[in-house]
């Protein structure tokens, strides 16, 4: 019992676990959570929704307490030996879910308890549960025959290896490139923050220059900024060439071999692809559903999104004379033709949104709205010096959430910026259990001579991941499987995206935008171009999201047995969405981790759907002022505490009065204008 991971603990023991203590942590939790199944099973008594629904849904909690932090350590802070680790302890983890769905005894039980489910007199939430969990048993292979019960068991196994290998391959190339560069003319046009962070990233590894590499906060502004078009060039091939390498880094096999397998799947169960399988499952249903979705948008979005690119190539002409736009010229001729359009570039507005200054006004906007109070604590075990704790209380002075803020790039650290929990919201003997959140991202740091300085972009960014914190902050549900962001995939994303709106409103940003040297509260000139130029590009970023949606449609939406060439599958699914010249030289399918490791196989869609969610849900707010407090308790009952445990339609509908019409997507995105 020195393992700290089969301790009782509230707080995740940080600074108490090392690396060895995870495997026999697994083993013996397996071990337990295996009791646990084996007494609902065994229990003499007749099945009822107690004594097999909820023992089940209370069951294994340590299994997943320790699967929680070491899986988001693999994510945030890991090294060879924990990847190591992942690579051992996945097969256990999905032979032991395995083990679950394929329970004979165990889903006769549920099975029972389901047939009588008329008769129960349950609560909204149980019955969710029940429907959700005999769903899960029966989409999952307990109606199978035993061999292929087995092959399910082999298939599983291999892609819980598979999409750990995927992310391992995208972090190490990510970690290997660096572009040093040592004249004063490589690094021409780059703002003096952005040449210190740089030159400082060099010193750090004992070297003279400045230092580029493919993390974003790095790799963006160079390509942003930078007047070099040939290193441009050379860093955006470097960028989408990631696993696409034809070295022990490349990432081609595995995802053939992930789409192959997760289609065999879905055959196995009964379903004609892993996109109808996914669907059955979410909001949007189907699979015509979803493109018939993409497709309505693109038809809106393409000529807005061709209309911009010839202005860009337009512009891009006259400046440099630049006859053929590519990939590596976008970001840098965009934010020139901004700032020519809006007299509006990202050096002008970072001086206002010092890092430490945004996390404060994303705590007032919560706290307006939902009446949420933060307070940092330092007492509260981490995994990195780096990482930020806060305890989050009510109006009433009620203990909300534990939250973790992790905001800094690192080695050890995946790319990107996601939301996720080290112990989620219950309810059990009388008592409600507060989840602990956190936020993990990859923003600017600070330098020498300057505090981390985000640029517009990142301050949305901070504010999405901080709404699928409120999601799982104020989750207030009895179960856990049914707590917090447990909700249909395309509709997890409404609470981050429409919290991105509050950036883009005076009311808000007075709250928090002053400049970090004088204390100036951002000119309201700035904040009506940022208004202004929040549809600038747009139909090209939407093309741009659609055709990621297109991708993932393209892997999982058919039989991808005769797929043999993994960038010419790419080219195909991305023809109707394209506008730059292709290059042979990069293929994003190899480093797209939201499907090929991530959750978002047959989902990528969500992002716009949910879209559509957040742009109406925020036309309400809008009609009745952003800090509506009688608008904000709605959102808070119907959309943000309720979790999974209804369906996601009926509880918009309560909320909204109404479902979601496209209209106000289209209108935010200035389309609807271009339309008429």
């Amino acid at each position: 019992m020195n393992n700290p991971l089969l301790k009782s603990f509230d707080q995740a023991p940080f600074s108490k676990i090392n690396n060895e203590h995870f495997k026999p942590a697994f083993l013996k939790a397996i071990e337990n959570a295996k009791k646990e199944i084996d007494e609902i099973v065994e229990n003499p008594e007749p099945p009822t929704f107690k004594n097999t629904l909820e023992a089940l849904e209370f069951s294994g909690q340590q299994l997943d307490r320790i699967s929680s932090i070491f899986f988001n350590l693999n994510s945030a802070e890991t090294n060879e030996e924990i990847q190591k680790i992942a690579q051992e302890v996945s097969p256990w983890l999905s032979e032991f879910n395995n083990d679950v769905i394929l329970n004979a005894g165990l889903f006769k039980r549920i099975k029972s308890v389901y047939a009588q489910r008329a008769t129960l007199d349950l609560t909204p939430e149980q019955d969710t549960l029940l429907e959700k969990r005999y769903k899960k048993f029966s989409r999952n292979g307990a109606n199978l025959n035993e061999k292929d019960k087995k092959r399910l068991r082999k298939i599983d196994t291999e892609l819980a290896q598979l999409k750990l290998k995927f992310g391992e391959n995208v972090l190490a190339e990510t970690n290997k490139y660096e572009l040093l560069l040592t004249s004063e003319e490589d690094v021409k046009g780059l703002p003096e923050g952005i040449k210190e962070a740089a030159a400082q990233l060099a010193k750090s590894k004992d070297k003279d220059g400045w230092l580029i590499t493919l993390d974003y906060p790095s790799y963006i502004p160079f390509m942003k900024y930078a007047e070099n078009r040939e290193l441009r060039k050379k860093l955006s091939l470097a960028f989408g060439s990631k696993g696409f390498h034809n070295d022990e880094l490349d990432n081609r096999e595995n995802v053939l071999q992930i789409v192959r397998l997760r289609y065999e799947r879905a055959n196995l169960l009964g379903y004609p692809t892993n996109t109808h399988f996914v669907l059955e499952e979410r909001m949007a249903e189907t699979p015509e559903k979803v493109m018939d979705f993409l497709n309505e948008l693109l038809e809106k979005a393409l000529p807005a999104a061709k209309r911009e690119f010839e202005q860009l190539q337009t512009f891009a002409m006259e400046l440099d004379g630049i006859d053929r736009l590519e990939k590596w010229d976008s970001a840098y001729y965009s934010e020139k033709l901004k700032q020519k359009l809006f007299n509006l570039d990202d050096e002008i507005l970072k001086p206002y949104f010092k890092l430490e200054n945004v996390i404060s006004g994303v705590f007032k906007v919560s706290e307006k709205l939902f009446g949420l109070h933060f307070k940092e604590v330092f007492d509260v075990d981490k995994y990195h010096e780096e990482v930020k704790t806060f305890e989050v209380y009510d109006d009433s002075g009620e203990f909300i959430s534990l939250f973790y803020a992790d905001f800094h790039p690192r080695p050890g650290k995946r790319g990107g910026a996601w939301m996720t929990s080290y112990k989620p919201q219950y309810q059990q003997n009388g008592k409600n259990n507060r989840p602990h959140i956190s936020n993990v991202c990859n923003f600017t740091r600070s330098t020498e001579s300057k505090p981390s300085l985000l640029t517009f972009n990142e301050v949305t960014t901070l504010f999405h991941e901080f709404g699928h914190g409120l999601h799982g902050m104020l989750a207030n549900t009895v179960y856990p499987g049914l707590s917090g962001t447990s909700v249909y995939w395309d509709f997890v994303e409404l609470p981050s995206q429409i919290m991105e709106n509050w950036c883009y409103e005076r009311e808000a940003l007075e709250l928090f935008a002053h400049h970090y040297e004088t204390g100036e509260l951002i000119p309201m000139e700035l904040v009506e171009k940022i208004k202004e130029s929040a549809t600038f590009q747009e139909g090209m970023a939407t093309v741009r999201q659609l055709s990621f949606g297109f991708l993932d449609m393209a892997w999982h939406g058919k039989d991808p047995s005769k797929i043999e060439n993994v960038k010419a599958h790419e080219v195909e699914a991305f023809k109707g969405t394209k506008l730059f010249p292709e290059t042979a030289e990069t293929c994003m399918s190899t480093s797209f981790s939201h499907i090929f490791q991530g959750g978002y196989s047959s989902g990528y869609y969500s992002y716009k759907w949910a879209e559509v969610l957040d742009a109406d849900a925020f036309a309400h707010f809008k009609k009745q002022g952003i800090f509506n407090r009688n608008i904000a308790d709605k959102f808070k009952k119907h959309i943000l505490s309720k979790g999974g445990t209804e369906n996601p339609m009926v509880l918009y509908k309560r909320f909204r009065g109404a479902e979601p019409n496209i209209d106000a997507l289209l209108e935010r995105a200035g389309l609807l204008k271009i339309q008429n």
